[in-house]
């Protein structure tokens, strides 16, 4: 029975350890004398953007909602002429927002505040807005000119982007990472251990913009100087979440 007895102890032991190295279920799998550590490091890449996106329209009002209808037609069909004309492609055009609605007057009101007439309809406004992808950024107060000059009266943004971020959002990734091991190492140290190896990443991210440039311009103001446009940067950023298995 002790012969036994002393042969089972070690079999316990050696069938507790995996047990042990997994850990909970769900939890990465490290060593038994290993500690866990993790870590949440941010990345970023800069550059200056290369495309301009924006919302350019056409609000019209008539008598009934043809006349409304067919008067914004007209104009919006100048608009998008002049977007051609400017070298926007027809894949960088795309309809954004169509609405036709009543026009009330104000309603009528005697001395003791009792309405003495209903709002009635007086007419129709009818709205045309496209979403524009602009390519050539320097050249994009020319394109907000020429819109107005042809009859554009809602104009909204840009929203300055990259048109490919593979290559920064690659940048913001080794970024985030190096800042990642960076701080993995220092607690290590404070904690005097080493860093074995990397147990798992796991990626977030995206763009942080600059807040838009927000444009709204009438004929008579777009005659007197050309739209200033100041295109700053763009940030393409990345969050990691990183855990490392640290021993002695």
């Amino acid at each position: 029975m002790k012969k036994l007895t002393f042969l089972l102890a070690p079999l316990a032991l050696t069938l507790a350890l995996p047990a042990a190295a997994q850990g909970p279920v769900g939890q990465p799998s490290i060593a038994a004398s290993s500690t866990l550590l993790s870590l949440t490091a941010q990345g970023k890449s800069t550059r200056t953007p290369d495309l301009a996106v924006f919302n350019a329209g056409v609000v019209t009002q008539g008598a009934t909602a043809s006349e409304a209808l067919s008067a914004n037609a007209a104009a919006m069909n100048r608009v998008i002429a002049t977007l051609k004309k400017a070298g926007i492609a027809d894949k960088d055009i795309q309809t954004s927002q169509i609405s036709l609605n009543p026009v009330y007057s104000q309603p009528e009101y005697g001395p003791n505040g009792v309405p003495r007439q209903e709002p009635r309809i007086t007419g129709y406004q009818a709205v045309n807005n496209v979403t524009i992808r602009s390519r050539n950024v320097s050249g994009f107060g020319k394109v907000l000119d020429a819109l107005v000059a042809s009859g554009a009266n809602q104009v909204n943004g840009p929203s300055f982007q990259m048109a490919e971020p593979a290559a920064a959002l690659d940048e913001a990734r080794l970024d985030a990472m190096k800042e990642a091991r960076a701080r993995a190492d220092l607690y290590a140290r404070a904690a005097g251990l080493r860093v074995v190896r990397i147990v798992s990443i796991s990626e977030s991210g995206g763009f942080a913009p600059p807040q838009p440039v927000y444009a709204r311009a009438m004929k008579a103001e777009m005659a007197a100087a050309p739209t200033p446009i100041a295109v700053g940067e763009v940030e393409a950023e990345v969050s990691l979440s990183v855990q490392f298995e640290l021993a002695p």
